[in-house]
């Protein structure tokens, strides 16, 4: 069963960052005290509150955050808390996924191998394992799971979860400095930036709406020094004022206005060691927007896009259904850095949105992707390269950076079911829409199928005629719009002329008076006369 496409909601956050320029060495300085003192104490927190696990109360949380208060101040304890909480939540999430994953292999590996060798699977449950090494393979790397399983388990019913702050893999790249090209002061200094806490939450009514990290709307930062480094204020308060200026180029006057109006805006203040530079990322919560109802979102037809691993392939089609144009694709490259993986992703989105908007549709149909359970080596067994292509596409970034995108530009994203819409776009519309100028691909059928399944049309192009009476006498067997609308796919009307092989409605007028040209009519108006016969003696 098909799920029904659905609107996909807006964002419900903004997040911009920009630079801290012309610092000085005092600055840099202070801002290293800050961060170094409020990590120290956030890493103390985040350890007690693993301690607690799953006896923790609001009681405790009090606790906590009377004991950072003293050593801080009641704003700074009240981040503190609220980034640990956070944070031993995402990894009790994390905790749970991974159960869940170990559990579907170890179900996956018990099936196969209580299968015959070379029996084969269904569309739904694999099949038996081709060889007898490869069963007793499987058969040890189930005893590894089910262990693995145990303790997984054993730690979520404990409450126990497993956090680094700083990172994971930067804390195992420690040992693994050559392959990193990295020495150990280098290594250092990006770890201890990685453990730093310089973020402060936002309140409305406060001036400029946070009182810890304040930022004018002229771009004058200011920071509530913690308790214990007190002398090192510049400001009245308690308060250190940076000497550079900041402003944000993107969504600058949004922020502006919140800034004016004394609206909450969170801050988050980190340092790049490799670049050997600050940044600031400013953040807020948006008014949860209206959705848009899906039979105005595709009033003006809809761009179908499916998600490869190195472009968007894009079809328009109109609001009955019909592809409209050429194909259209984006490229992409997904390899290198992150923050360049980000980067070719939002330079295709932004191509895509800024043809979407030339072509004046305000919709786009996506598939509702999620490849959290398709990854795993039990399901896929012997095709890597078909892990490695999953589990290399960016679908849950790209399709929020979509939504956040095409809801700036007053674009809708509608979300679709994605079973068989490869398999049936290649099947009904990849050949129909190849010509001897345009070559089809099996993608671009693709964003044509998915296209029509948020429209709500089925992907094949004609139903089958009614079994009484396989003609159109119990109406039209297209399903496509009505008999007026132009273009559509319908019966040939009938056009009298030789076309159609049919009698021009001017024959009897013009007969008496055409002269025939042609071999045959020639000599059809000969009289022909028969020969008598010649009698002989």
């Amino acid at each position: 069963m098909l799920a029904a496409p659905f609107v996909v909601p807006g964002p419900s956050g903004v997040a911009v960052r920009t630079r801290l320029r012309q610092l000085t060495d005092a600055d840099e300085e202070v801002l290293r005290r800050v961060g170094a003192h409020l990590g120290t104490l956030a890493s103390r927190d985040l350890k007690a509150r693993c301690r607690d696990g799953l006896a923790h109360d609001a009681e405790a949380w009090a606790t906590r955050k009377r004991e950072l208060s003293p050593v801080s101040s009641a704003r700074w304890a009240g981040a503190i808390t609220r980034a640990t909480h956070d944070q031993w939540a995402l990894a009790r999430r994390c905790a749970l996924a991974h159960l869940q994953n170990l559990e579907s292999g170890v179900r996956t590996l018990r099936h196969r191998l209580a299968l015959p060798l070379g029996a084969k699977g269904s569309k739904k449950a694999p099949g038996g394992y081709r060889s007898r090494r490869e069963w007793h393979a499987k058969a040890r790397r189930l005893h590894v799971l089910e262990d693995r399983l145990a303790r997984e388990r054993a730690d979520w019913e404990a409450g126990r979860v497993h956090v680094v702050r700083g990172g994971r893999r930067l804390a195992r790249m420690r040992h693994q400095l050559p392959a990193a090209q990295l020495t150990e002061p280098q290594w250092r200094e990006r770890w201890e930036a990685a453990r730093w806490f310089l973020r402060a939450d936002g309140e409305s009514g406060k001036r400029y709406g946070n009182e810890t990290i304040r930022i004018s709307p002229d771009g004058e930062v200011s920071i509530r020094l913690p308790a214990p480094l007190k002398q090192l204020a510049n400001a009245p308060h308690g308060r250190y004022v940076l000497t550079g200026r900041i402003r944000f180029a993107h969504r600058g006057q949004e922020w502006a206005d919140r800034v004016a109006a004394n609206r909450a805006v969170a801050y988050r203040i980190h340092h790049d060691p490799a670049r050997a530079r600050w940044y600031v990322t400013a953040s807020w919560q948006k008014p949860v927007t209206r959705t848009v109802p899906m039979a105005a979102a595709l009033a003006d037809g809809v761009i179908g896009v499916d998600m490869n691993a190195d472009h968007l392939a894009a079809w328009r089609l109109d609001v009955h259904g019909n592809p409209i144009g050429s194909p259209r694709r984006f490229f992409y490259d997904l390899t290198g850095t992150a923050d360049h993986r980000d980067a070719q992703v939002r330079h295709a989105l932004t191509r895509l949105l800024h043809w979407a908007r030339t072509c004046g549709v305000r919709a786009i149909a996506v598939e509702d992707l999620d490849f959290a359970a398709e990854k795993t080596r039990e399901k896929h067994g012997r095709n890597r390269r078909f892990r490695q292509l999953v589990s290399a596409m960016p679908t849950g970034r790209l399709r929020a950076r979509l939504v956040s995108m095409a809801d700036a530009m007053g674009i809708t994203v509608v979300a679709v079911d994605p079973a068989y819409t490869s398999k049936w776009g290649a099947q009904h519309w990849q050949k129909p829409l190849t010509s001897t100028t345009r070559r089809t691909t099996r993608h671009d059928a693709a964003a044509v199928a998915i296209a029509r399944r948020a429209q709500g049309y089925p992907i094949r192009r004609r139903t089958a005629p009614p079994r009484t009476h396989q003609s159109d006498g119990c109406g039209h067997r297209t399903v496509q719009a009505g008999p007026d609308a132009p273009g559509r796919e319908e019966t040939r009307r009938h056009v009298p002329g030789p076309r159609t092989r049919s009698v021009p409605p001017d024959t009897e007028r013009t007969r008496a008076t055409r002269t025939p040209n042609t071999v045959r009519g020639v000599r059809s108006e000969r009289e022909w006369v028969q020969d008598p016969l010649l009698l002989t003696d």
